[in-house]
C-alpha cells in the first residue's frame, strides 16, 4: 500500500517542482519583458466611448523590448539636460509672419523647396500661423507656461475618446503638462456624455487640459485642423523642451518621462517614432491610401507622389540611414531642437499643399533637409508596448477622407503607370536597381 503513495507523492513533488520552475523563469523573463501594468483608477461614464475597443496586439511582447532607467535617475538627467542649452541647439528658427491666403499661407512648390536647405539657419521659415490659431488667451497664456515636457493630442469631429495615461511617476505632474485640442463638435459630445460640464465651465479632464479650437478660419478638413498640434507643438508651446504627440487613438502606457529617456535622451537622437509595420517604400503607402480609400482623391495622390519623384525622392534601399521610410505617426517622440523644429515647419508645409497623411511625405522631407535630422525609427514591437491602440469611435460619418471630387479609381493609380515615379517603381521592384 505505500509503494502507490510514494509514487503518487513524487508526481506530487515533480510537479511542484516543475511549477516552481516556470514561476521563476517568468519572473525572470519579466525582467527582459516590459508587461503591461493594471488600468488607472480614473473613470467615465459607461455611454462615453462605448463603441471604442483595444485593438489586440499580435506581437510577441519579448521582441525588441524598450528597457526603462530607474525614475528618479531620470529625473536627475533629464534635469541636468534642460540645464544645459547645447542639447536644444545654440540658434533658434525664425518664423515668418503676415497674413497668408491659408494657416499655413498656400506655398508654392518652388516657395517650399527654397527652405529645405538651412544649413546657416539665416532665412525665417514658414511654419503656419499666417493666421491666427483661434484659441482663447488663458489657454494661450497656460501652454506658454509649460516648459519642460508637453504631452499633446487632439480629438476633431469627436473621432474618438479622450483617454488617460497610465502608471505616472510621483513627480511628472509638475514637469509633464497634458494638453487635448478639440473643435466644438467635440465639446458637444464631451458634454452630452457628462464628461464635462457646460455650466462650470471647466477645462480639466483627468490629467488633460483641454483647449478649445473654434472651427472658424482653420481648414475644412478636421484631420488637417489636427494637423496643427501635431506637427507644430513647437510653435503652441514655443518654451518646452520635450514633447510626445499621441493619437487619440492611443492611451500611453508608461511614463512619458520614463518614453522620452528611452527613445530619446539615451540614443541621442532629435527624433523618436515607430517604423511603419508593413510598408518600407512611400509609394506603398500611397498606394494603400489609394486601395483603402484614407484620401479618395487619388489623382491628388498621383500627383503628389510624382511631385515628390520628379524631386529627388527614391525608394528605400540599405544604403539609407533609417530601415524604412514609412512610419507609424501615431506616436511622435520630439527633442525641441533647431533642426527638429525645421523639420516639423517642412513637413507641415507639405501637408498643406497635398493632404493630411504624413507618411506620405515623411521620407523626402526626412531625406532632402539640411543639415540632416536624427531619428530613432524604433521597431513595432516597442511601439505596442507602451501604448494600447483603440478603434476609432463607430460613427456614420467616418473621418473626412478627400474633397468632394469625381474619384479615380485606385487601380488606375496601381496598374496604369506611375509617369515620373516609373524610374522609383522600377528600382523598388529590383529591375535595374541603380543607387544615384
Amino acid at each position: 500500500m505505500d509503494k502507490p503513495t510514494t509514487c503518487l507523492q513524487s508526481k506530487i513533488l515533480c510537479f511542484s517542482l516543475y511549477y516552481l520552475l516556470s514561476v521563476v523563469y517568468l519572473s525572470l523573463s519579466s525582467i527582459k519583458c516590459t508587461l503591461r501594468p493594471p488600468p488607472p483608477p480614473f473613470s467615465y461614464p459607461p455611454s462615453y466611448g462605448e463603441n471604442k475597443h483595444a485593438i489586440p496586439t499580435i506581437r510577441s511582447s519579448c521582441n525588441s523590448p524598450v528597457f526603462f532607467s530607474d525614475y528618479s535617475v531620470v529625473l536627475k538627467k533629464m534635469e541636468d539636460n534642460l540645464m544645459n542649452a547645447t542639447i536644444f541647439g545654440e540658434r533658434s528658427l525664425r518664423y515668418l509672419q503676415g497674413n497668408g491666403e491659408s494657416f499655413g499661407g498656400n506655398l508654392s512648390l518652388k516657395e517650399r523647396l527654397s527652405h529645405f536647405d538651412q544649413s546657416e539657419y539665416g532665412n525665417e521659415i514658414p511654419c503656419g500661423f499666417f493666421e491666427p490659431f483661434p484659441i482663447s488667451n488663458s489657454d494661450r497664456t497656460a501652454m506658454e507656461k509649460c516648459n519642460e515636457v508637453v504631452v499633446v493630442t487632439a480629438i476633431f469631429n469627436y473621432h474618438d475618446k479622450i483617454r488617460q495615461p497610465r502608471n505616472l511617476g510621483p513627480e511628472t505632474s509638475d514637469r509633464v503638462c497634458f494638453f487635448v485640442f478639440v473643435d466644438d463638435a467635440t465639446i458637444k459630445d464631451l458634454y452630452s456624455h457628462n464628461v464635462m460640464s457646460s455650466e462650470t465651465k471647466e477645462n480639466k479632464i483627468g490629467v488633460w487640459t483641454v483647449v478649445r479650437v473654434s472651427g472658424e478660419g482653420l481648414y475644412e478638413n478636421p484631420a488637417m485642423n489636427g494637423v496643427i498640434p501635431k506637427h507644430l507643438v513647437h510653435r503652441l508651446f514655443p518654451n518646452t523642451k520635450y514633447s510626445v504627440w499621441v493619437d487619440a487613438k492611443l492611451q500611453l502606457i508608461y511614463d512619458p518621462i520614463l518614453l522620452i529617456d528611452a527613445l530619446i535622451m539615451d540614443p541621442g537622437v532629435d527624433m523618436a517614432l515607430s517604423r511603419h509595420p508593413y510598408f518600407m517604400h512611400a509609394i506603398e503607402e500611397a498606394m494603400a491610401t489609394a486601395r483603402w480609400k484614407k484620401w479618395r482623391h487619388v489623382e491628388g495622390l498621383r500627383v503628389q507622389m510624382e511631385t515628390y519623384c520628379e524631386n529627388g525622392l527614391q525608394p528605400w534601399h540599405s544604403n539609407k540611414s533609417y530601415p524604412t521610410d514609412v512610419p507609424d505617426t501615431a506616436m511622435i517622440l520630439r527633442r525641441h531642437s533647431a533642426t527638429t523644429n525645421l523639420f516639423s515647419c517642412l513637413l507641415f508645409n507639405e501637408l498643406e499643399a497635398f493632404n493630411h497623411r504624413d507618411q506620405l511625405a515623411f521620407a523626402f522631407v526626412r531625406d532632402k533637409i539640411t543639415p540632416k535630422i536624427n531619428i530613432n525609427m524604433f521597431e513595432v514591437e516597442v511601439f505596442e508596448q507602451i501604448a494600447i491602440e483603440y478603434r476609432h469611435n463607430l460613427k456614420n460619418d467616418m473621418a473626412y477622407v478627400g474633397p468632394k471630387v469625381k474619384l479615380a479609381t485606385p487601380s488606375l493609380f496601381v496598374y496604369e503607370g506611375f509617369g515620373k515615379c516609373d524610374g522609383y517603381v522600377m528600382k523598388m521592384l529590383g529591375k535595374d536597381y541603380i543607387i544615384d
